[in-house]
């Protein structure tokens, strides 16, 4: 039988994402980094138990039953639905930023419970990355993200998608999803005003990158429907205003802050 909440029984000692090929029938193979991590870091031995999850919702408490040429084997002792994700999903559009800063925006927004993150390369944008550099700084933010939601106990891992352009990202936002762009000229809107008394199962949160968006980017964004907010009288820089905003919105239409 499939339970819901935390695994029970014997206390798992790691916590570990595989793809669901990697899971046949009782049988678990774990590969990678991970496999060094279990045996040399971690020192984990056949009889101890892990925690596995198979990013797409699913939990494995796992016995350790040996490991062979890079490769660790477990055999499951339950399955559980482990919950801990956001009943709202969220997709966080970035505009691209200097040095590690995306770095820290993807862990972070990782942490709070974003859904999926996409770099944005915006008017303004200081950063210009060649096909070849683009493709492996999304490998390095997809294994920042992974990192992350283990750390945060996740039970799925958000996807980053590769680098797109405003228009791209625009024709993403699906009916009825509510889609808001942060933006230092909004004057009359707040971000507040918006969220509150809504319902809705979707957001999509554009930030700009360090000199903010262009008028005519806010204006590309206001014809499909994206309401410019303001998120307060003081000016945050790219890396905390997507966050910000990022908490607020699951603080108030999310599960940040519990149940009360």
């Amino acid at each position: 039988m499939v339970r819901t909440g935390r695994p029970r029984g014997v206390p798992a000692i790691g916590y570990f994402f595989v793809s669901p090929e990697q899971i046949t029938g009782r049988r678990v193979i774990i590969t990678g980094s991970d496999v060094v991590h279990i045996s040399r870091v971690l020192r984990l031995v056949p009889g101890d138990v892990i925690t596995v999850m198979d990013g797409q919702g699913n939990g494995y408490r796992v016995r350790l039953t040996g490991s062979d040429r890079g490769v660790v084997e477990g055999e499951i002792l339950e399955h559980f639905i482990p919950g801990g994700e956001a009943p709202l999903r969220v997709t966080l559009i970035q505009g691209l930023s200097k040095g590690d800063k995306m770095d820290i925006i993807i862990q972070k927004s990782t942490e709070l419970g974003v859904s999926c993150i996409i770099p944005l390369a915006c008017t303004r944008s200081v950063v210009r990355l060649a096909p070849d550099k683009a493709r492996d700084r999304q490998r390095r933010w997809q294994r920042i993200a992974l990192e992350a939601a283990k750390q945060s106990r996740r039970a799925t891992v958000p996807r980053v998608a590769g680098i797109m352009d405003l228009p791209e990202a625009l024709n993403l936002i699906p009916p009825g999803a509510l889609a808001l762009m942060p933006w230092e000229e909004e004057r009359e809107r707040s971000l507040k005003a918006v969220l509150r008394g809504r319902t809705c199962e979707e957001v999509f949160i554009f930030i700009g990158p360090e000199g903010g968006f262009a008028m005519e980017e806010v204006a590309m964004a206001r014809e499909k429907g994206v309401y410019s907010v303001s998120l307060g009288p003081r000016i945050l820089r790219t890396e905390t205003a997507g966050l910000a905003a990022l908490t607020m919105i699951l603080y108030e239409l999310g599960d940040l802050g519990g149940d009360g």
